[in-house]
């Protein structure tokens, strides 16, 4: 809806900041909280991520806090207090509601975890008109009596049903009975389940419900693509894909700390100017590496689902799904990033073969249509890059003298062809060199494997371990298809002998099988996997004395990983004796 449309909704001051801003249309939730049946009432919102939902809650509480003035008088106790759940979108909230308040001459405090306490208590005492922070935080200040709440005219939940999930219900009640009872409560969120409807119910006062978007609805502004790859192929997918798309910025989700420092330190080593955030860096480190990529030192941020939480970044143009998420809550959170405030996104879902099923499901859950394609190639690449090169504004760009005496120059002494040679191969040199990528069949041309026992002219292959290993087809299974790059259709017959082991594999995958084991494994560096040589039988069956005999012990490298990498977030909080509250 045009700006202008709500002339006499808007405070002016902050309609004045919005244009100052490049504001011409307000979003549908901006539009909503601003309507005549909002007005002075309590607000349960729901809407879609990166709605425009901050500057939404600020236009909604203005005419609260101001009343009939159009600036703030001098700054005592807090009039407004928004909470959100983590201490990097409390500290971008705090940066959208200082511009939008600057004209109306608002003194913005922000207070959250990992900051020094002391001086935000310095600056709660010389006053504030809005106070910004994270719920562990906010309760400290409000038990040790540096923050008053008994002004308070407005109380935002942010991201409400993030809070509840991370463990912050007991903070926000505390906060919620510390603010005076006629307060408007407004509560921001993705989805109204029960427990944001409970909390609603205990803390609002006839409030008034807006949702502007389906639950089910896909996103319009983001462009799903779920990438079939090989399941080793994995960082090599990725590397091509952030050079096909060149993203202003790119966010890449792993599921683990010890995935983003890897993946991270990987893309570093390829030329991508790349920042990592998880839950193991200092808020001093965390901060530094948004920065950069708002100010575009960095174009990559690979990080956990919870480092990412909330934070939203300009030009943000890509999201990669290096892991899978676990829920279609874990998908529309991560894939929220970008297609914010009306910025059309790509969302890239990378999905091995063996994994089909998992992404349909997930997709369906979310109410998702993705296009499914390969991977770009090389090739696509390079053509990609010509493409961009021909594009570029600096061809049309109005040159200055020094520069035209320099091209003067340049023509003076070198040929057209060696100037345009030169340009080309400083263009490609400037970018990191594309990855070779394993050929992937498309899912639904792959042909119905016959049963096991009737595999016709199967290939054999043996593997060093046997029963004395433990080995079973449980865990061996697994390994040939990660291996390998094939699924569980192309394997025939299990063997499972004293020493060794010994399957067979369709003829069509073979060439395919030798390539991808060729290649050095980390994971499990002592199991080694070979052709039987031409001529040699594989030895039939043993018989069941065979297989009662020598039950030895097992190589810590054999056999399933009992224990997984610890992941970031509530799963590496369950030992803890209570949630972590922002400090």
């Amino acid at each position: 809806m045009p700006l202008n449309s709500y002339s006499t909704s808007i405070v002016p001051t902050l309609a004045r900041a919005l244009s100052e801003k490049g504001y011409t249309d307000l979003t549908p939730v901006q539009s909503a909280v601003i309507e005549a049946d909002a007005d002075g009432r309590d607000l349960l919102v729901s809407a879609q991520t990166g709605s425009g939902k901050t500057v939404a809650f600020g236009l909604a509480i203005a005419p609260t806090l101001l009343e009939e003035a159009e600036i703030f008088g001098k700054a005592e106790l807090p009039l407004a207090l928004v909470v959100a759940p983590t201490r990097e979108l409390a500290l971008q909230v705090c940066r959208e509601i200082e511009w939008l308040y600057a004209p109306a001459g608002a003194k913005v405090v922000s207070c959250v975890g990992g900051m020094e306490m002391r001086v935000e208590r310095r600056a709660l005492n010389f006053g504030a008109h809005i106070v910004v922070g994270t719920p562990g935080r906010l309760r400290d200040h409000l038990e040790r009596g540096s923050l008053d709440a008994s002004q308070l005219k407005c109380v935002v939940l942010d991201e409400a049903d993030e809070m509840l999930d991370l463990g912050f219900r007991e903070d926000l009640e505390f906060i919620l009975d510390a603010a005076p009872s006629e307060r408007r409560t407004l509560m921001f969120s993705a989805t109204v389940a029960k427990p944001i409807a409970d909390l609603a119910k205990r803390f609002q006062n006839n409030a008034l419900r807006i949702s502007t978007v389906s639950e089910r609805e896909q996103h319009v502004d983001i462009d799903y693509k779920a990438l079939r790859i090989a399941p080793n192929d994995k960082e090599n997918a990725i590397i091509n894909a952030l050079r096909f798309y060149e993203a202003g910025a790119a966010l890449v989700f792993c599921s683990t700390r010890e995935t983003v420092k890897r993946m991270s330190a990987r893309l570093l080593n390829r030329g991508f100017s790349t920042v990592a955030l998880s839950g193991e860096l200092s808020q001093n480190e965390r901060t530094h590496a948004l920065q950069a990529l708002r100010d575009g030192r960095a174009k990559v941020c690979v990080a956990t689902d919870v480092a990412a939480r909330g934070i939203d970044l300009p030009n943000l143009d890509l999201v990669i799904h290096a892991d899978l998420p676990t829920n279609k809550e874990t998908l529309l959170h991560r894939s929220g990033r970008t297609g914010r405030a009306g910025r059309k996104g790509t969302c890239v879902l990378l999905v091995p073969h063996n994994r089909r099923r998992q992404a349909e499901r997930l997709l369906g859950s979310a109410g998702i249509t993705a296009s499914w394609e390969v991977p770009p190639s090389a090739t696509d690449i390079l053509q990609r890059d010509r493409e961009r090169l021909l594009a570029d504004p600096a061809w049309d760009a109005e040159a200055d003298e020094t520069v035209r005496e320099f091209a003067d120059a340049l023509m003076a002494s070198k040929t057209a062809d060696q100037i345009a040679l030169a340009y080309a191969r400083l263009y490609r040199d400037g970018q990191p060199a594309p990855e070779e990528l394993l050929d992937v069949a498309p899912f639904q041309d792959e042909p119905a494997r016959p049963a096991r026992e009737e595999m016709q002219n199967g290939v054999w292959f043996r593997m060093n371990v046997g029963r004395k290993h433990n080995a079973e087809p449980r865990w061996l299974l697994p390994l040939i298809c990660r291996r390998g790059h094939v699924t569980k259709k192309e394997i025939g017959s299990i063997r499972i002998q004293e020493n060794e082991t010994l399957f067979e594999m369709e003829p069509r995958m073979v060439d395919r099988f030798l390539t991808a084991i060729a290649k050095p494994d980390e994971e499990d560096s002592s199991v080694r996997i070979e052709r039987l040589a031409p001529g040699e039988t594989p030895a039939p069956r043993p018989g069941r004395r065979e297989r009662e005999t020598g039950a030895g012990y097992k190589p810590k490298s054999f056999g399933p990983k009992k224990f997984g990498p610890k992941r970031d977030g509530a799963a590496a909080r369950t030992h803890t004796k209570k949630p972590h509250r922002g400090k």
